[in-house]
């Protein structure tokens, strides 16, 4: 989680900057963006059954190495003032990098807590991964914004290609599949097959999960846009269009918040009897502070109301994987997880280009109205998945094994 997290997020407080600094506009930018999301939307489903059939430690690993050379070649785009198309193709195979770590790392945790007879509860595990990637992302985020302001906006994606390559050897060397032995008595066709009727059975066809996946679209998609137009949006107020430490800020503040969410999670967990009651206050707080942030024209404002956007959106992520794994048996797991992913990515695909044509004609402030508003459409989906009344919304410790 510390190496992924200080890779990636050297790049986060500037993504934005970079795009339209190669030539790009917001549509073009957020277009990019929302192909990233598609690769995610089109691979999540055959890099979930690699991990679910191959293992997922060897997900792991071919995920490492393909972001790592994707993440280069992004950058010579932007040596290169490339066309579109270009940055188009190049997004859609970072969105492949992505998805081989999307279900397989969850899936590789809960399986080996199960392994090693772990008691605890998994918002708490969940809570302490995102403490840890939230320092990561912090370093990284402010790193990246004070690298590329020393040098130039294209040398945080070489740090970021090298740090993968030195996680590809870490996991080469000390990750092992634990609680998981994969099923290889059908040939891969076959066995691709087998995993996706169960992934469907356990995922879409279990009303409970399928209610929260369905409002993945609207959160997660809505999430991606933010994230990123956070970066010239708080520019703007700031009043330096150049000022990429101040970028850097806004992935500095998610990441900060993300360390606090990720401390509070457990605690708000044990606020209410049902997980489904923490999900659903973390999303309609996080719709009413996206319109908040749209509509101040304060920087210091804006940077408050950001960062309980941060927090809101924390404490949701190990509640919602939490909720989310408790449902799932292990065979499935790094499938169905995928698929929950893929959810979001499709929202992403959709949502990313729109928000970016609203702050192409009415400014980055409208389209973060718009986000919050979007977002608020995930609130009746959290209802239903509630009203199944699935142990799952009620555990407080790793659950016994589902069976497949």
């Amino acid at each position: 989680m510390l190496g992924n997290t200080l890779a990636a997020s050297l790049i986060w407080g500037v993504n934005t900057l970079f795009l339209l600094d190669a030539g790009l506009s917001n549509l073009e930018a957020f277009a990019a963006n929302a192909f990233f999301s598609a690769g995610m939307l089109i691979f999540e489903i055959p890099t979930g059954v690699v991990a679910d059939t191959v293992g997922r430690r060897a997900s792991y690993l071919l995920g490492t190495v393909t972001l790592a050379v994707t993440t280069i070649m992004y950058w010579m785009l932007w040596v290169w003032q490339s066309p579109f198309w270009a940055w188009a193709v190049v997004s859609v195979l970072l969105g492949l990098g992505f998805t081989f770590f999307s279900g397989a790392v969850d899936a590789w945790l809960v399986d080996a807590l199960k392994a090693t007879a772990y008691k605890g509860s998994l918002e708490t595990v969940f809570g302490r991964a995102q403490i840890v990637g939230g320092i990561a992302m912090l370093s990284g985020s402010v790193l990246g914004g004070v690298i590329a302001q020393a040098t130039n906006l294209g040398v945080p994606f070489l740090i970021r290609g090298a740090i993968l390559l030195v996680m590809f050897l870490v996991a080469a060397l000390l990750m092992r599949d634990l609680g998981f032995v994969p099923d290889r008595s059908e040939s891969p066709l076959r066995a691709t097959r087998t995993v996706l009727r169960a992934s469907v059975r356990y995922g879409l066809g279990d009303p409970p999960v399928r209610w929260l996946m369905l409002a993945s679209p609207f959160t997660a998609g809505v999430g991606i846009y933010v994230f990123y137009a956070l970066q010239p949006y708080l520019l703007e107020l700031w009043g330096d269009e150049e000022a990429y430490t101040v970028a850097g800020l806004a992935a500095a503040l998610v990441s900060g918040t993300a360390i606090l969410g990720g401390a509070l999670a457990p605690w708000v967990r044990k606020l209410f009897h049902r997980r489904t009651s923490s999900i659903l206050l973390a999303t309609a707080t996080s719709a009413l502070v996206l319109i908040g942030v749209g509509l101040v024209r304060n920087f210091w404002v804006a940077v408050v109301l950001v960062a309980l956007w941060g927090i809101a959106s924390a404490i949701d992520d190990p509640v919602h994987r939490a909720y989310l794994n408790d449902m799932i048996p292990s065979k499935q797991r790094a499938t169905v997880l995928s698929f929950d992913s893929l959810m979001g990515s499709g929202g992403g695909v959709v949502i990313q280009p729109v928000l970016g044509r609203v702050a192409d004609v009415g400014g980055y402030g409208a389209s973060l109205v718009w986000s919050g508003v979007i977002s608020a459409v995930a609130i009746p989906f959290v209802l239903l998945s509630r009203g199944q009344h699935t142990p799952a919304d009620s555990a407080r410790e790793v659950t016994a094994e589902t069976d497949a």
